[in-house]
């Protein structure tokens, strides 16, 4: 039962790292361009990265 324990808690931090990090990634898809108003860049896909992976710290 331990060894589940792992893999659910490993499966929510991977979801969380895809949907957070990657999720920010297509915010910032046209960066330079001048099609996407809510351009997040690069430094606002480095803190999303950062953060999800700083929740999921502090969550688990």
């Amino acid at each position: 039962m331990s060894n589940m324990k792992k893999y659910v808690a490993e499966l929510i931090g991977t979801f969380w790292l895809v949907f957070g990090g990657c999720g920010s990634a297509v915010l910032a898809a046209n960066f330079g361009g001048d099609g996407n108003p809510f351009g997040i860049a690069f430094v606002g896909v480095s803190l999303a990265f950062g953060l999800t992976v700083l929740t999921m710290a502090y969550a688990v």
